[in-house]
């Protein structure tokens, strides 16, 4: 998509990347990412900076199943993004297919509704 990440959408991505950050243990890590991932998909640059950031945390643990995963959809990211073609809800993890869709958590199915009825006016 050509359009930036809306103000709403991107604190909360930007609450989720810190929580990641911050995360005393990888499981937190991996979750916060996770929910980053749901929301940056429609956009290609916030797509591509979530996968590239599972990527460290994935080196960081040596979990080279998740190193391969994320290389290959850090790949993937920006052109699913710009074309639309983006498994909606999929985490981003190596464990689950690049072109699965997943249910959307509803407070994060929330704030992009609320981003849909924006851009609706």
């Amino acid at each position: 998509m050509n359009r930036s990440m809306p103000a709403g959408v991107q604190a909360i991505f930007d609450a989720e990347l810190a929580a990641a950050q911050a995360a005393w243990d990888n499981d937190a890590a991996w979750a916060a990412l996770e929910r980053a991932h749901i929301l940056s998909q429609p956009w290609a640059g916030p797509h591509v900076r979530c996968h590239l950031k599972m990527l460290v945390l994935a080196c960081r643990t040596r979990d080279i199943r998740e190193v391969a995963g994320q290389l290959f959809r850090s790949v993937l990211a920006g052109p699913g993004s710009m074309t639309g073609r983006i498994p909606l809800g999929n985490t981003g993890r190596a464990r689950v297919s690049a072109f699965k869709p997943m249910p959307i958590p509803v407070d994060l199915a929330a704030v992009l509704d609320a981003d849909e009825i924006d851009r609706r006016g």
